[in-house]
């Protein structure tokens, strides 16, 4: 298991874009660190207690700035804007305006283009021993998108051992928005291997089906599918199973349709080796479940060790993806005016039956 310190603060000084790189580390009365950099408004190491007391860095991710700049998998631990996920074709109408976006996986754009939210040095502006805030300035036609947007993405680490992760951006032109975290996780830590075996629960009715090309096409029950997690189960219970939905994106990479609470986890995991515990809160409609299928080894982290497919899995609370092409689905449209606000909450701890 992973029991590394966080990375040297030295190792994320640097010059992107004109801007300096920093790293900032969060800590509570419990032992928990949480580990970030304003490249990207990433997470870089998040250190909880695993169930023998050991502090385990269950975030995949690089111990030094150049590793990020480097790296295959250019989304670790960030903050994924201006739009998070897909966008079909790059394309999408606002008031019978046309705004075609930077194509980066294939047809799609992914994630807010080439040079979305997680490729900028983001401002800091607040940073206490327990949460730090991060502000952006996206100008109007970055990357396409219209309207010019302030955005502020802070984290705050609670003696719940709870990371609290609030998104806020206003705009002077109607746009579109999905903000949320791609952290990669391995609760067993962040050098374990395979998270196939952890178990994970969603308790969510149905999910979007996709194409190809993992732009929805329709709203789909769980039931009698690999893509019911409504009971506890392993990640790779069903996951080689011969079904089209797995086939188009190499595993699980869809999103849950799930209800907003702050009471009732939209999402669990739970490490097979350490006992960690992972509840995923979020006041957004969807949660998009990722099981690392595209990690191929080409990336060492900070054990310099690769991470290989099944690797990590990522939980993002979101709007559903594509949804500016959708008037089906709920609105992810930011008029002037209005102030967009979006909370995404990582709980940890332990599970008893482990």
């Amino acid at each position: 298991m992973s029991k590394q310190p966080v990375p040297n603060p030295n190792n994320f000084e640097s010059v992107f874009k004109g801007k300096n790189t920093h790293l900032f580390v969060l800590k509570n009365q419990r032992g928990t660190l949480v580990a970030l950099t304003d490249y990207g408004a990433r997470i870089v190491s998040i250190l909880v207690p695993d169930k023998n007391g050991d502090l385990t860095d269950v975030v995949l991710g690089f111990d030094s700035i150049e590793g990020y700049y480097n790296a295959n998998e250019v989304y670790h631990g960030c903050t994924a804007g201006r739009f998070a996920n897909r966008i079909a074709h790059g394309k999408f109408t606002l008031d019978d305006q046309v705004y075609q976006l930077a194509l980066n996986n294939g047809p799609n754009s992914l994630h807010g283009g080439p040079q979305g939210f997680h490729n900028q040095v983001w401002d800091r502006r607040i940073n206490f021993e327990n949460k730090v805030d991060f502000i952006y300035t996206s100008e109007d036609g970055e990357e396409g998108f219209p309207g010019k947007l302030s955005v502020h993405s802070s984290y705050e680490l609670t003696e719940d051992n709870e990371l609290i992760m609030r998104y806020q951006a206003t705009t002077d032109k109607k746009t579109v928005i999905n903000l949320t975290n791609h952290a990669f996780f391995n609760l067993n830590g962040e050098n374990a291997g395979s998270i196939l075996n952890h178990r994970l629960t969603i308790p969510s009715t149905a999910f979007l089906a996709t194409n190809e090309f993992q732009i929805p096409t329709q709203i789909t029950p769980v039931e009698n599918t690999p893509f019911d997690f409504r009971q506890s189960k392993t990640i790779g219970e069903s996951i080689h199973d011969d079904n089209e939905q797995l086939h188009f994106s190499k595993g699980y990479d869809h999103n849950f349709i799930v209800s907003a609470s702050k009471t009732t986890a939209c999402a669990t995991a739970i490490g097979d080796l350490s006992g960690i515990r992972l509840d995923v809160y979020s006041d957004y409609p969807g949660i998009q479940f990722y099981s690392g299928n595209f990690l191929n080894g080409s990336d060492l982290g900070k054990q310099c060790l690769p991470y290989n497919q099944f690797n990590a899995f990522c939980l993002e609370g979101q709007f559903y993806p594509d949804s500016p092409n959708r008037p089906d689905f709920p609105s992810s449209e930011l008029a002037p005016g209005e102030t967009f606000e979006a909370t995404i909450t990582y709980k940890f701890g332990i599970d008893q039956t482990v």
